[in-house]
């Protein structure tokens, strides 16, 4: 199936080139020029790593974009600012267009028998504050917070365990971290690229002055007052948000840096400063200088972007809302509504429980026939047009088309309606007892009946 968005701005391009030093002549941001030229931010030159990501968009069929200007765009909860570290995609390593891994904040990584990862930091890279991105990061994470009893009380995260053993984070210089298993763990990149990742580094010059081991105590306590927290860890974790981008104190490496007042209704996000990509004309990105997260009932986002009171929309908006959408374009209003791919294999999965307590119903659920039966009695065609006005891909449980693994076969097997061929697997399988009403029975001659509970926060 596919999801729907509106849509009006490109933001942030990733398709980089190998970096290297003898790059472009750097151009400097108009949204920094005030505080370049009072002296209180260096020149670009010397905010950007020694190697910068080299974006080129040329090379990958896309335009050149302009520098400057505001996105608006609503959420309906507060908690959603953590949609900009989705939409920011700075990452570790990150995903090309055709699903291959790249360094993206890292330099390089070597890999060796697919058990020992040597990451390259980019020498110069910067914190949005401008202090130095380096390997003590990296430690910082692994032995004072991973490794801590108070702040981690379950141990080291369970990607850092394969086969029961646990690896081993090294640091041999300040640009370099080794990450190494006894047996390979073909997992650690992709998981270092995903949506949500493991952030196995943190800013230790700001978070350390909440840690019992490098802070003042007397300050410390004070902290963990002021918060009205319970102890030193509860605010170390507290303030160590990463992905929920809810702490504009916190330092990222991110394209944009939350500058919001927490109590505002309004989030406002400016261009990071120090972020480690350029183009090929030697422009600093992202393009957008600031990002307006406006938070808003949900029910109101299809009628404010209706309106134009949004730039870029992806969330808060689904199939329903397409038909006063395309209207209101239709009509005269300055956007565009476009169908955008969804990253998820299907809109809607029924997973059968093969687990299932009761040994009479877990033994007709691990029947493939059963299964089978129950997609063949689906009508996906009525879904279709009923609910996403038969723009959607019909199909079964799949690999992304896009991906290596895809086969059409598969998405294509059991996922037309049959109703013939569905009793029929049913009759096989010797479930030919019925009760009055004409309803299937059991082995065990209760009804064969479920219910299929959902969380009901789709319309689907």
């Amino acid at each position: 199936m596919r999801k729907f968005f509106l849509a009006l701005a490109a933001t942030l391009a990733f398709a980089p080139l190998a970096a290297h030093s003898d790059g472009p002549v750097l151009q400097e941001s108009s949204f920094w020029a005030q505080e370049v030229n009072a002296g209180s931010l260096p020149h670009v030159q010397d905010r950007i790593p020694s190697e910068p990501l080299v974006v080129d968009l040329e090379a990958k069929g896309r335009s050149f974009g302009r520098q400057g200007g505001t996105l608006r765009t609503l959420i309906s909860r507060t908690k959603d600012v953590r949609q900009m570290v989705v939409y920011g995609y700075a990452r570790l390593v990150g995903y090309q267009p055709d699903y291959t891994l790249a360094p993206d904040i890292l330099a390089a990584v070597d890999v060796e028998e697919g058990r020992k990862f040597t990451l390259h930091l980019r020498p110069g890279h910067r914190w949005s504050d401008g202090m130095p991105f380096t390997s003590d990061d990296f430690r910082y994470w692994w032995e004072n917070v991973a490794n801590d009893p108070d702040i981690t009380p379950s141990g080291p995260p369970d990607f850092m365990i394969v086969d029961n053993r646990l690896g081993k984070v090294t640091f041999p210089d300040e640009h370099t971290v080794v990450f190494e298993w006894q047996i390979p763990n073909p997992n650690f990149l992709p998981l270092l690229a995903q949506a949500s990742p493991p952030f196995i580094y943190r800013p230790a010059h700001y978070l350390s002055q909440f840690h019992k081991k490098f802070a003042d105590p007397d300050a410390l306590a004070e902290k963990i007052k002021a918060a009205r927290v319970k102890s030193w860890a509860a605010l170390h974790n507290k303030r160590d948000n990463m992905y929920k981008f809810d702490n504009p104190a916190l330092p990222t490496l991110q394209p944009w840096i939350n500058t919001s007042d927490k109590d505002s209704s309004r989030k406002l996000f400016v261009r990071n400063p120090y972020f480690h990509r350029i183009d090929s004309r030697g422009v600093q990105l992202p393009y957008i200088d600031v990002v307006q997260m406006t938070v808003v009932g949900g029910g109101l986002i299809a009628a404010k972007a209706n309106a134009g009171e949004v730039d870029l929309q992806a969330r808060g908006l689904d199939f329903p809302d397409v038909a006063i959408l395309k209207k209101g374009e239709a009509d005269g209003g300055k956007y565009r509504t476009l169908l955008w791919a969804n990253g998820a294999a299907s809109q809607i999965a029924i997973y059968p429980n093969l687990n299932f307590a009761d040994p009479v119903w877990r033994e007709v659920m691990r029947d493939v026939r059963f299964r089978r039966a129950l997609s063949l009695g689906i009508d996906r065609r009525m879904i279709n047009r009923a609910l996403y006005f038969g723009l959607a891909s019909e199909g079964g449980m799949s690999a992304l088309s896009q991906s290596a693994l895809y086969n059409d076969d598969n998405t294509h097997a059991w996922s037309m309606m049959n109703l013939a061929h569905a009793n029929a697997l049913l009759d096989d399988m010797g479930l030919t007892d019925r009760t009055p009403a004409g309803l299937r029975k059991l082995p065990d001659g209760r009804p064969m009946e479920f219910v299929i509970e959902t969380a009901g926060e789709r319309s689907e």
